[in-house]
């Protein structure tokens, strides 16, 4: 498309995609703003600054449920399962060059009620996760001061923070920060594990199976099931990249890099603390420990937020202008739009995180309902919908490709019901235990 098209299409209107669509971005040389700008590497750093977050604090309170062989098992195993989704999903875009988003794969598959279902399940999502970042924030901050403040306060500085992160328009602003991102949360975990160890908890049990009903297993494999939940982003990151086609290269170092740090920080966490280990994890940790720990993962919590809340905006933004001007131009309009999508995208986020006393399970609810889809299920649909449209293969001739897609698609379908199950239990056991909190309280 030329700049003159673009001057042509200057209306807020959203176009059907075609199935057969050019690149989502322009590129002409002329234009003010360049989308495809990163590399494979940076988009390995992206990817696991948004996935190697909070979530991995989570993992060791699964061991001290399970015990370690099962949850070993477990987190390697869907970490494996998860590159071979992303495999399905970065196929699928290189297959189909228009498709930026869930929505955008949606409307190829099954037209506009499912691009409808798909898009905002995703920017829902996005928000959801940006929520999450902010908790995990607030904790930090709580822990740093000590709780000299109130914890609605601090709420409020740490968005502000990650909505300065959300504001540029591109990915190539933020990929340096994807590098920080990433040191902090490895670092902040190398420290944690030497504090373990240094200071292990006297008389912890360990044990290498411990046996569980189903809802209590279930609760503690939502933690694994979920550390995983980046898929979401993977067409934005990947449509922003030079060369598309390295995309499987960033996922490969992402979910080589995730699957082993999730395993060893786990399996010492749970070693050093026990039983008793809590959730997020540095609160099991000596109060000095925890301090170092939480101040070193914040800066990972502040830029995962940004990114979180930055594709929010991103996935409204690109559907209301695509194939206008105020996509690559500097216009008022643009800017404007931008910057406003970004501040509700945030607001949203603050809003439910502190208005909601339930919101932490809220989050287990959406990542049931929306992120077994999206790293699980949708995968495993995209290699059907190609291999069906395609000429020259069939499904007799990949039959492990098929089955394996088959088994994703239940398997996605699995998490979503039995954990929105778990998760719907656990806010009426808080309810009826009286340990739900009042909204908009320090």
């Amino acid at each position: 498309m030329t700049v003159e098209d673009h001057e042509k299409t200057d209306a807020l209107e959203t176009t059907p995609i075609p199935k057969d669509a050019v690149d989502v971005f322009d590129e002409s040389k002329d234009n003010d703003i360049h989308y495809k700008t990163l590399t494979w590497p940076f988009v390995a750093l992206l990817m696991i600054a948004e996935i190697v977050s909070n979530g991995t604090l989570s993992l060791p309170s699964a061991l001290a449920v399970v015990g370690i062989v099962p949850a070993v098992i477990l987190i390697v195993f869907l970490g494996v399962f998860a590159l071979y989704t992303s495999k399905l999903l970065i196929d699928f875009k290189l297959n189909h060059p228009g498709v930026h988003s869930m929505g955008d794969a949606g409307y190829i598959m099954g037209g506009p009620i499912l691009r409808e279902i798909l898009g905002g399940a995703t920017v829902v999502f996005a928000i959801v996760a940006t929520g999450s970042e902010l908790l995990s924030g607030q904790q930090a901050l709580s822990t740093l001061s000590d709780n000299g403040m109130c914890a609605l306060h601090l709420l409020l500085i740490f968005s502000a923070f990650v909505l300065l992160i959300a504001l540029p328009r591109t990915l190539e602003k933020l990929q340096y920060l994807g590098l920080v991102s990433a040191a902090l949360i490895t670092i902040s975990g190398i420290v944690a594990m030497g504090a373990a160890g240094a200071n292990p908890v006297p008389g912890r049990v360990i044990k290498a199976t411990i046996p569980s009903d189903f809802y209590t297993a279930f609760v503690a494999i939502t933690n694994p099931c979920f550390s995983y939940a980046g898929h979401f982003m993977f067409f934005i990151l990947v449509s922003e990249m030079k060369h598309p086609e390295d995309g499987m290269k960033a996922a490969w170092c992402l979910q080589t890099f995730a699957t082993s740090f999730y395993v060893l920080f786990s399996v010492i966490m749970y070693c050093y603390i026990g039983g008793t280990t809590e959730s997020p994890v540095f609160f099991s940790l000596p109060p000095y420990w925890s301090k170092v720990c939480f101040g070193i993962a914040i800066g990972n919590f502040v830029i995962a937020g940004g990114l979180f809340s930055h594709t929010a905006a991103k996935l409204v933004f690109v559907r209301l202008f695509r194939g206008t001007r105020h996509m690559y131009k500097h216009t008022v309009v643009g800017w404007g739009v931008w910057v406003c999508l970004c501040f509700l995208a945030v607001v949203i986020a603050f809003v439910l995180a502190s208005a909601i006393p339930i919101f932490s399970y809220l989050i287990g609810v959406a990542a049931a309902l929306f992120a077994s889809w999206f790293t699980y299920g949708v995968a495993g649909m995209f290699f059907i919908h190609d291999t069906h449209h395609s000429e020259d293969t069939s499904f007799r001739r990949k039959p492990i490709q098929t089955a394996l897609a088959v088994f994703s698609i239940l398997a996605g379908g699995f998490i979503c019901v039995a954990g929105t199950y778990v998760f719907i239990k656990l806010i009426v056991d808080a309810y009826n235990d009286g340990t739900v909190g009042q909204p908009f309280t320090c």
